[in-house]
């Protein structure tokens, strides 16, 4: 295992030790279709929406609604507010290869009233909400969860709602503590991590433009790593594109650590291209701020791109 120096007043920092590592970003983004939001001022227990003292009914119809198709619960709070007037607001994003990305929007004043997100799921649970939203930008703020995700967090959100103060949310816990700041923007599934103030700025008015940059990007949620490196070694390589630019068509595993993945890409580049990615386990360190013990984790490479 390796020591990577401690952050500011000897305390050990998740991500200034990636950093230190230079843990790359591709393939790094949880697999995800749907999220919940719930809008919850104030602080968060460190197991977000598990540890909130809601009514126990309620609260195990939404756990287990999400749970049936695998929809990720996330808290929300409007940077730097930590009171709401009137009812706060709950969400359902679910994303849709087609590009019609669904949202569906409510309020909640009692407990029970969360047990809309029940029905939103349950009526059409494949596509619930309407298409033609705005997409969220989810930063992860969630410090009682990694202290990372506020120190670095914070700042950004702050950055990010001066420019779109109606599409920013500070949220709980997304995933990948190490990248903080990490920005999920939902329900396009698109998930960037290592930023600042000044680059997530950037980053975000590209994809709202529709052109999705390399860097600083994790994956994409509805693929799997090594189809997220392969689709953004094509970014890297040929430039920003739209967020449904490229279309994995076949993912083949070669070895238990060697992949082929087929991409198709329209007009005007109007071709098939084949990656090829391999992976490595790294050493064991220490991966969250809070982390319990040092693990190893899965590194993705893109190795060779080849057009057909």
């Amino acid at each position: 295992m390796t020591t990577p120096p401690a952050g500011a007043g000897g305390r050990f920092l998740c991500a200034e030790a990636a950093r230190t590592r230079g843990d790359p970003l591709p393939g790094t983004a949880p697999h995800t279709l749907t999220w919940i939001l719930i809008e919850h001022p104030g602080g968060w227990p460190p197991n977000g929406f598990d540890g909130l003292d809601l009514d126990a009914h309620t609260k195990n119809l939404v756990y287990t609604a999400a749970r049936a198709i695998r929809a990720r619960i996330l808290l929300i709070r409007r940077p730097g507010r930590r009171t709401t007037r009137g009812p706060r607001r709950w969400a359902v994003l679910r994303h849709d290869t087609t590009g019609a990305h669904r949202q569906e929007w409510g309020t909640w004043t009692h407990d029970r009233d969360l047990q809309h997100i029940t029905e939103a799921l349950t009526v059409d649970p494949c596509s619930p909400g309407r298409p033609g939203h705005r997409p969220v930008i989810l930063v992860c703020t969630h410090g009682r969860h990694d202290t990372c995700c506020a120190l670095r967090g914070r700042p950004v959100a702050h950055a990010l709602a001066r420019h779109w103060p109606d599409l920013v949310w500070e949220s709980s816990h997304t995933g990948g503590d190490r990248f903080a700041p990490n920005i999920l923007v939902a329900p396009d599934g698109v998930h960037y991590g290592q930023l600042d103030p000044a680059s997530s700025v950037t980053a975000v008015e590209a994809h709202l433009g529709d052109r999705i940059r390399a860097e600083h990007l994790r994956g994409y949620t509805d693929l799997y790593p090594p189809q997220q490196v392969a689709v953004t070694a094509l970014l890297a390589r040929f430039g920003p594109a739209g967020r449904h630019h490229y279309t994995v068509t076949d993912t083949t595993r070669l070895a238990d650590n060697h992949w082929r993945i087929h991409i198709s890409a329209p007009p005007p580049q109007s071709a098939t291209l084949e990656v090829e990615v391999r992976s490595h386990h790294t050493p064991r360190n220490q991966l969250t701020c809070n982390g319990p013990s040092p693990s190893s984790t899965v590194i993705y490479t893109a190795t060779a791109i080849h057009t057909r």
